[in-house]
Parts: C-alpha cells; structure tokens; sequence
C-alpha cells in the first residue's frame, strides 16, 4: 500500500514550499506512519489561487451538467475499485475497525459522490410569476472557491458530504483534514483527478489547524469554509470570516445527544442494543452519538442491566482484526481528556456500571456513568469517547425537559410505542435531528445538521447543493 504523503495542489503532489512535516502516527500500536508534508500560508496562497484560476476559466464550474454528473460517476467507480486500499489507510490512520472501514465508511464515500452526481442533471431552476411582458429567471450560481475543513472522526464520510455537493454545483475546493488523519484524503484527490476533474478543482492540504487553517479562514479569495469540529474552532472560523472578506462559514459543532426511553417503550431489547452501538461505535467519538440516556422510573433497572451486559461484552482491540467492534481512541491526547472525564466523574461520586478505568494507551472500555445530575459537566459536555451517563427522569415531561437542558441540539432520540407519545416528544426535542425508536439511522437523501450550540450547518440532502451555490435572478424585459 503506497501510503500519499504530500500536499496536492493542481492535480500534482507536491512537499511544503518551507518543508514542514507532521507525523502521522497509528493509535493502533503508536507507529509512525509518515511523515505528511505541513501546509503553511504559502501553501495556501498556492491552492486557492489554483482553485480560482480554474473556476474562472470554467473548465469545470462552466461544462454542462451532464459532463459533471460523469465526471463524479466515475470518481465514485474509482473509490469502489480502491475500497481496501482506502479502508485500510482509514483503519490505520484513526483506529477505525477495519470492518467498519470496510462496510461503512468507504461505502457510504463513494454512496453520496455518486447521490450527489445523479442529482445534478435532475436539479431544476426556477421562473417567477411576473406576468407577461417579463421573464424572471432563479438560477444557482457556484460560490467559487469552497475550503473543506473536515475532522478525524468519519474523514471518508465526512469529505464526500462536503465536496460531492460543492462540487455537483461547480465549485473549486481544497479540503483541510484534521492533522489525525490526512491519509485518506490525499488518496481521493488523486482518484479525482483520474476520473478527469480537472487540476485545480480539488486540492488537499493537509497541516495544523492553527497555521493551514487559519490561512484558508483569512483568505481573501475563498468564498465558503464548511466546518464540522468543535465549537471552538468553528467560533474561530466566524471571527477569520469577519476579519478578512465576510465569507460564508457553515458550522456542525459537536452534540450531547439525548436518547430518551419512557415507561411505554415497546422493544426493550431493541432500545438497549441501539443505546449501547449509539454511543460505543467508534470508539463514541461521533458528533450525534447518543452520550446521556434520560430514563423513566418503569423500565430503568431492567434497561440498565440490558445496557451494561452489552456494554461488557463489547470486543475492545486491534482495529485490524475483523472481529473487533471497538478500537482506540485517535491519538493520546484525546485518551488523556476521556480519561480526565472519567477522573472528575469519580470524584463527583459516579456510579461505574461498566468501564471507568482511565487509558494507559489510546484503548478504553466502554464507559456507563450513573449517580450524576443531568447539570454535571460529564452529562453537559462533549467527551467525544464511549462514555454514557445515565440521568434519572420522573416521567415523560420532566424526561423531555432534561434532554432539552443541554447547550447542544443535534440529535436525539425517544422510544415508545405509543403513537400519539411519539409524535408529542419528537416535537417536543430541540434537535436538528430526531429518531423515534431507533438511532443513527439516516441516509444521504435527509439533511444532517443541529440547533444551538451544534451549529446551523447542513449536510447531505438536496438542501445541501444551496449551502455551496448562490441564487442569482436574471431579469429580462420582454416588451
């Protein structure tokens, strides 16, 4: 496996122009992998100005639709022919169980490149009403030039849900991975090119968010940041955006999701299996994943021991073998801030139902907390790891009410098998997304995004193709 290791600006691979690296090392076992080249502001400079050359000059933004749906069709061919390369670079540079990366991730990649394309000869305009005499055309227009800022979470997933819409609608784009895991990302650009987009229309630049990204949020000739990551860098982006050229950020910040199961919930042991893969898969660093279980007196002890004995029997190891469920955590930093989770949860007086021994390494069991307020910092913050704390609920209100007092709205869920209770709660939750009796479920046809803190951003879905495209009225005199 040839593992790409330099930036890719105009269709070529290139080093850094000051030479700068960044390891990029395996949570599996520690091993270095390689060094990746570090991109800096001359970097920068160099790829958005390929990017705008060639959206000016029109060699993609301006081809007809149908040539983009074939160019994108055949990208996604060329994800599926080089699905075991892709999936075990993901599983090596994240710790993603390589069945996962296998059936899930790399898949789902190539799934929405190719939604995306059938979408664009199907995506009609508008004519308003004017009435005789005019003609008033609605169009879409390309933004222009598009930075990807994707995470190390779901790195395959996540950047074919930004640059299958950005480049359906004819955008440049540069992708900045997350320092985690740019490995991915570099071999899909070269695919890219191979399926004939042409240079400069998608670029990867791998580096530190605080120098590569930084650069691309001040750029004065980028019209669009779409960000998913935390709350805190994405404030960062909005204050680059106001400090050089007001340009269009989208924001998808994080999530406490909230899976709320009252007395009347049909399937209990559907409910604790979807509790229980909600918040472990992936080592529970998911942006939507379901972290607090908000339970009604009726069916709480016999959840909770349905919960736990499936959180206990989870295979937690090496991301390689195909039976593992759970690898590590993405690097040792991010197993020193769940470890520090769990240190704080213990001495608040938490009850371990499963878990709760602080990582030597990037490895951590999955995690149940009980004995904690729905106020504590381990149940309002985002811990990104598999780690469930359990909040006690009076009845359906007050449930309800507990998952809502959070400063996150992404997802949630509620389980009931009463119609009428369904439709109330769903309602009643302030998530940009919401499952009723069941979790993660979802698809590229329905737009991904939250309320409050989560952000405004929305991913997948034709809803999609008018976060990265502008409307334009043409207004003609008939007369």
């Amino acid at each position: 496996m040839t593992v790409r290791n330099q930036l890719y600006i105009d269709g070529a691979f290139a080093d850094a122009a000051d030479a700068a690296t960044m390891e990029a090392v395996s949570p599996r076992d520690g091993a270095v992998l390689a060094k990746v080249a570090a991109a800096g502001p001359a970097d920068v400079d160099r790829a958005v100005a390929a990017a705008r050359r060639v959206f000016e000059a029109g060699t993609w933004s301006g081809v007809a639709p149908r040539q983009r749906k074939k160019v994108l069709l055949r990208f996604a061919d060329l994800i599926r022919e080089h699905a075991e390369e892709l999936a075990e670079l993901e599983t090596l540079d994240v710790g993603k169980p390589i069945g996962d990366s296998r059936k899930v991730d790399v898949p789902t990649c190539a799934a929405v490149i190719q939604w995306y394309a059938e979408a664009i000869d199907k995506t009609y305009d508008e004519i308003a009403p004017t009435g005789p005499g005019t003609l008033a055309q609605i169009t879409r227009a390309p933004l222009g030039v598009v930075a990807a800022v994707v995470p190390w979470n779901y790195p395959l997933i996540l950047t074919a849900w930004k640059i299958g819409p950005a480049l359906a609608m004819g955008n440049s784009v540069i992708v900045k991975p997350a320092e985690q895991s740019s490995l991915s990302a570099l071999l899909l650009a070269e695919l890219a090119t191979r399926a004939n987009l042409p240079d400069g229309v998608l670029n990867v630049l791998p580096g530190e968010g605080p120098v590569a990204g930084k650069a691309l949020g001040l750029h004065p000739d980028v019209d669009k940041v779409a960000f998913t990551g935390s709350g805190e860098v994405g404030r960062l982006f909005l204050g680059y955006s106001a400090r050089s050229n007001g340009k269009q950020v989208s924001t998808e910040l994080g999530g406490k999701s909230a899976q709320v199961v009252l007395d009347s919930v049909g399937d209990l042991d559907a409910a604790a299996s979807a509790i229980a893969w909600g918040i472990f898969y992936n080592t529970g660093q998911t942006c939507n994943a379901g972290s607090r279980l908000v339970v009604t007196p009726g069916v709480r002890d016999e959840l909770l021991a349905k919960v736990t004995g499936i959180a206990r029997g989870f295979r937690v190891g090496d991301p390689l073998l195909p039976d593992t469920q759970m690898g590590p955590l993405v690097d040792l930093g991010q197993a020193s801030r769940v470890g520090g989770y769990l240190d704080l949860a213990r001495s608040e007086g938490a009850v371990f139902l499963a878990g709760g021994t602080a990582p030597a390494d990037c490895y951590v069991q999955p995690t149940i907390i009980d004995g904690l307020p729905n106020s504590s910092r381990v149940a309002q913050e985002e811990i990104f790891g598999p780690v469930l704390t359990v909040i006690a609920a009076k009845d359906e209100a007050d449930a309800i009410a507990q998952a809502n007092d959070t400063r996150y709205g992404l997802a949630a869920a509620v389980w009931t098998s009463d119609l009428a209770t369904a439709h109330r709660c769903a309602g009643a939750l302030r998530a940009g997304v919401v499952w009723v009796n069941t979790f993660d479920a979802g698809d590229v046809m329905t737009p991904f995004g939250g309320f409050k803190d989560s952000g405004y951003g929305r991913d997948r879905s034709l809803h999609a193709l008018n976060a990265y495209s502008a409307l334009k009225t043409t207004w003609i005199n008939l007369k």
